[in-house]
């Protein structure tokens, strides 16, 4: 066997414009342009993209235009790419198609599951099969059997077979608890040295079957909480006895993420909370960055989340290109055990206990007094709300403490 090197990279999301602003979507073309410049100095004899190229079937004018510039540029360098779709960049339905197909008639890319066999093979170094993704576990078990039948995978002896696939695999450590796992391992053919994956944006390699599976990760941050993984994809080297060796290479292009998350508000005001979240992105604040203030914790009883000043917190980052707050506080109740305690007594009324409950509720904030008097006027709105009735509103709503 002749020895080979190729480039595995995966989730691009080209034409993501994160958080809806132009500089993210220039962002995740400027780590396309940066990979496709590290490929052409690595010179290795492919490229492989595992799904995920777009980050819709339909790309803007824009991100087509630099999409096909970069790939002329691979082409022109003689390096094949050879590209499996993504649960982004998928074929919206049968009729239409996705953008991955004209790409492929024009030669900038090989689409593997369109082409017969669904592979590409370089003479006496090895064989490389590609399938669609279909979006579900339920669609995978039922499709990708029919797809197999009729391009069947066939690995070859004495060279390296390659396997490229978009999707995670139910696996151990493969997957996030949010994502399906749309295959099983049973679904996935045996004779392959290398199962080329996408879909995982964390980097992940590990022995499989006759050779290894490998997610190389994607190229930028998609989402907040990748912010920590590292940006990049694979170069992967081949020798003559079939031994894999494979270096995970990083991008420098991708925009700095810092995630402000070690804060627990539990218990406090939200406008001690806006204060606080204020001054940690005063303190974190540095150029061009995307800042994400995580906002986690319960709050008091009667607060709300509506009541955090976003905007202030917003306007704190100067120099950042964008702050971003996640609100992830909870909402206070009162307690199971009370509201038991307060309506286990059948003799009473629905008034009564609704009463008891309110003043459960305002005592939390007011004097004892005062709550009573706030959970009496809640009660007395109730029948003048529901009939519209204005003035007698105004009454009850003058006496509750200012």
């Amino acid at each position: 066997m002749r020895a080979f090197s190729f480039v595995h990279a995966s989730d691009l999301h080209l034409g993501y414009s994160q958080y809806g602003l132009e500089a993210r979507r220039q962002d995740f073309d400027n780590a396309f342009a940066e990979l496709v410049n590290r490929t052409i100095e690595l010179k290795p004899d492919f490229m492989i993209i595992a799904g995920d190229l777009f980050h819709q079937p339909r790309p803007s004018n824009v991100t087509l235009e630099n999409t096909i510039r970069s790939f002329k540029r691979l082409k022109d360098a003689q390096i094949p790419v050879l590209t499996v779709d993504g649960s982004h960049d998928s074929a919206p339905n049968t009729l239409t198609g996705t953008i991955l197909y004209p790409l492929d008639s024009a030669g900038l890319i090989f689409h593997l599951p369109r082409h017969d066999g669904a592979c590409w093979r370089k003479q006496d170094c090895c064989y490389v099969y590609g399938i669609p993704h279909y979006h579900s576990r339920h669609k995978t078990q039922d499709a990708l059997p029919k797809f197999m039948l009729e391009k069947p995978p066939k690995p070859a002896e004495n060279v390296c077979n390659i396997f490229v696939m978009h999707g995670a695999v139910d696996l151990p450590g493969v997957k996030p608890p949010y994502i399906e796992a749309e295959l099983t391992p049973e679904m996935l053919p045996s004779g392959f040295c290398y199962y080329a994956a996408g879909h995982i944006h964390e980097r992940f390699n590990a022995k499989f079957k006759d050779g290894c599976l490998v997610y190389s990760g994607c190229t930028e941050t998609a989402g907040y909480d990748e912010a920590k993984y590292s940006k990049g994809f694979n170069y992967v080297q081949v020798d003559e006895n079939g031994e894999i060796q494979i270096e995970q290479m990083a991008l420098s292009s991708p925009r700095q993420f810092i995630i402000l998350d070690e804060t627990d508000f539990s218990g406090m005001a939200s406008t001690k909370i806006t204060e606080m979240a204020t001054q940690m992105v005063k303190d974190a604040d540095i150029d061009d960055a995307v800042l994400i203030p995580v906002l986690k914790g319960t709050l008091p009883k009667e607060a709300s989340r509506t009541e955090i000043d976003i905007a202030k917190i917003r306007a704190a980052g100067k120099k950042a290109l964008l702050v971003h707050p996640v609100v992830l506080l909870k909402e206070s109740t009162v307690s199971d055990e009370i509201i038991r305690n307060i309506f286990e007594d059948n003799f009473k009324d629905l008034k009564t206990k609704s009463y008891e409950y309110f003043v459960q509720i305002f005592s939390e904030r007011y004097s004892k007094e005062e709550a009573a008097q706030i959970a009496k006027s809640a009660l007395d709105l109730i029948e003048p709300l529901a009939r519209k009735q204005d003035e007698a509103i105004k009454q009850t709503i003058e006496v509750l403490p200012k």
